[in-house]
């Protein structure tokens, strides 16, 4: 059985002061754990015996056998699985984020935890190394955005920094700053780049202005048939889906 203290230790780590302040996260889920433990460090991991006999020797600081009532008390799924892991935050480098090489992504105040977590995974899908995001996007490591991931954190960095600062120093090395618009011009008739920046906006209000003025290319995703009365805008990860595989296929 695993004492009351460290359960409510990793309970604590659902709020991200406590995150921040310890520099863990929490990570669930047989296959997303397996998937992180070669790219993080881990500080405790606690798995039911079936799971660790598939697993041979695992990188772990400290290691605990666990029943399912343990875990389920531990775990903030509603239907956990065989393994809970806690990871030492990582050192990400913004500088490394370099989109005069590559398709770099720039959040601006996603809201939705889910909505961050799958706009990782599609990064990841499509070769984009780093996601660049404002000081109020989401957390990365909440709980619900590192389960979102689907462990697609294990080749994705996140960072968070002023945004207009971020794209003004670009802009100034001649990097096309390209942004999504209701008023865009349609997607499929401009030209695109395999390199620059591509920011995507709140789910609610968009790109925000100040950002949205730095934009050279203006960008829509028009619906089908044109003129036909439909809701008024996609889901922000679906918005990001559809730009990153036109980005993609440009290159090939």
């Amino acid at each position: 059985m695993i004492s009351k203290n460290k359960i409510k230790y990793i309970r604590s780590l659902e709020l991200k002061k406590n995150r921040i302040s310890e520099r863990i996260f929490v990570a669930e889920g047989n296959k997303l754990v397996a998937d992180m433990l070669p790219f993080y460090t881990c500080k405790l991991l606690l798995a039911k015996p079936n799971w660790m006999a598939t697993q041979g020797d695992i990188p772990a600081e400290e290691l605990l056998v666990a029943e399912e009532d343990d875990i389920r008390k531990a775990s903030f799924l509603k239907n956990p699985q065989d393994v809970l892991a806690l990871f030492h935050y990582p050192e990400w480098n913004l500088e490394e984020a370099d989109p005069r090489k590559d398709l770099v992504l720039l959040l601006d105040g996603i809201q939705d935890p889910g909505n961050l977590g799958t706009i990782i995974r599609l990064a990841d899908w499509f070769g984009i190394e780093h996601i660049v995001c404002s000081t109020d996007t989401a957390d990365v490591f909440n709980p619900k955005t590192v389960q979102a991931t689907m462990g697609a954190l294990a080749h994705v960095k996140v960072h968070y920094t002023e945004l207009a600062g971020y794209i003004r120093h670009w802009k100034g090395n001649s990097v096309p700053v390209y942004g999504t618009f209701l008023d865009g011009d349609n997607l499929y008739g401009r030209s695109l780049t395999k390199n620059g920046l591509l920011i995507m906006g709140n789910e609610g209000n968009g790109v925000r202005p100040e950002i949205a003025s730095l934009a050279d290319e203006r960008l829509y995703i028009p619906n089908y048939p044109q003129g036909r009365e439909t809701a008024e805008s996609l889901n922000v990860a679906i918005a990001t889906a559809i730009l990153c595989s036109e980005f993609r296929r440009r290159i090939f």
